[in-house]
């Protein structure tokens, strides 16, 4: 061969040599974008996930929600059951408590050879017990003649004028009136002073 034709043939060769260099250095190009469009794939396979843990996280709250309700619903009702408990409760203590002067009267009916000042004392006895009765139970009397008059506790009947008596007192108390602490079970019948 002449070298008019091999130097075609060696820069031929040179080409060539140069194609598969672009082509071998593009391939490492083109390889390094790949991965870059596969994380791009897993983002997409992400929110699968992230909605499938969502929806599990919503059905463990809403089971959470569903338990708390039944817990109140049962906490209400064990409540109105302690209630209604209570209240049957006070009932029986206050009625087990005035079950004794019940029995006294019931023994001062059956004996008729009882002598007037027998049944007094029995009468004044059995009082004494429902007194004490009432004592335990924290229910105090009051309205006596000479208190000052107080309209939340005293129900006026009437006014009368008296010189020896103060202002606004109690001269006379028709019937007693009866307190449990602070809450009054029935006001003082009285009649008022100047």
């Amino acid at each position: 061969m002449s070298k008019q034709t091999k130097k075609p043939i060696d820069e031929e060769l040179e080409q060539e040599e140069v194609l598969e260099e672009e082509t071998v250095d593009t391939e490492p190009a083109e390889a390094a974008e790949e991965p870059v469009e596969e994380p791009a794939e897993e983002p997409a396979e992400e929110p699968s996930d992230d909605l499938a843990n969502l929806q599990k996280a919503l059905e463990e709250e809403q089971n959470r929600y569903l338990r708390l309700m039944a817990e109140y619903d049962n906490f209400r009702k064990r409540s109105a059951k302690e209630k209604d408990g209570i209240y049957t409760d006070a009932k029986a203590d206050t009625f087990t408590s005035l079950l004794p002067v019940l029995d006294n009267f019931d023994r001062a009916f059956e004996n008729e050879d009882a002598s007037p000042e027998d049944f007094r004392k029995g009468i004044e006895m059995t009082r004494d017990q429902i007194l004490a009765v009432f004592e335990k139970a924290g229910v105090e009397a009051y309205g006596e003649a000479g208190d000052p008059f107080d309209p939340n506790i005293h129900n006026a009947v009437s006014h009368i004028e008296d010189p020896e008596q103060g202002e606004n007192v109690l001269a006379q108390v028709f019937q007693k009136g009866y307190k449990l602490g602070d809450k009054v079970l029935r006001h003082a019948m009285v009649v008022v002073a100047n």
